[in-house]
């Protein structure tokens, strides 16, 4: 990309090029779906694959694992249940809780799912020369994250300037 402000920004461009990324992965994505006829939106993929391992979540089990707040799970997944993706059932433990699970619908689409999935992860390899430092930077920033978050970061370092 020809003058490129943000990346000449060096770190405080950073958030803005990962959302500059992040959406055009999702518009793209959503792009594609759309010319494939499919009615799964770009971020449903990681509830179908994670009740396709599990079985069966509650919402508070999907945010837990897929770092995702509980509101925003609950809005995803009230999408694909009406789009006939998922089932709610009863916790017969907990009659206050309710299990989501993929719908027989999901379950046959599965198969032209995991294709659109693997298409998208051969993209992103190519479009990462098949190297995965990203990942691993990636996961650094994350750990990094839940050991101090952005936030008490720039508090100290806000401070530590005033002087």
């Amino acid at each position: 990309m020809e003058d490129d402000f943000l990346a000449e920004m060096s770190y405080n461009g950073v958030t803005a090029r990962l959302k500059r990324l992040s959406d055009a992965f999702l518009y793209q994505t959503k792009e594609f779906y759309t010319e494939q006829d499919a009615e799964i939106e770009p971020n449903w993929h990681m509830v179908f694959l994670l009740l396709e391992k599990h079985g069966q979540l509650t919402v508070t089990e999907m945010a837990s694992q897929l770092g995702q707040s509980h509101p925003a799970l609950v809005k995803l997944t009230k999408k694909m249940k009406r789009k006939g993706y998922l089932i709610s059932l009863e916790d017969e433990n907990d009659r206050r809780k309710y299990q989501l699970t993929l719908s027989d619908k999901a379950r046959a689409e599965l198969p032209l799912l995991h294709r659109y999935w693997e298409a998208g992860d051969r993209a992103l390899r190519e479009m990462m020369d098949h190297h995965t430092a990203l990942l691993d930077q990636l996961a650094v920033v994350e750990k990094n994250m839940a050991d101090a978050d952005f936030k008490t970061r720039m508090h100290h370092h806000f401070e530590s300037l005033k002087d």
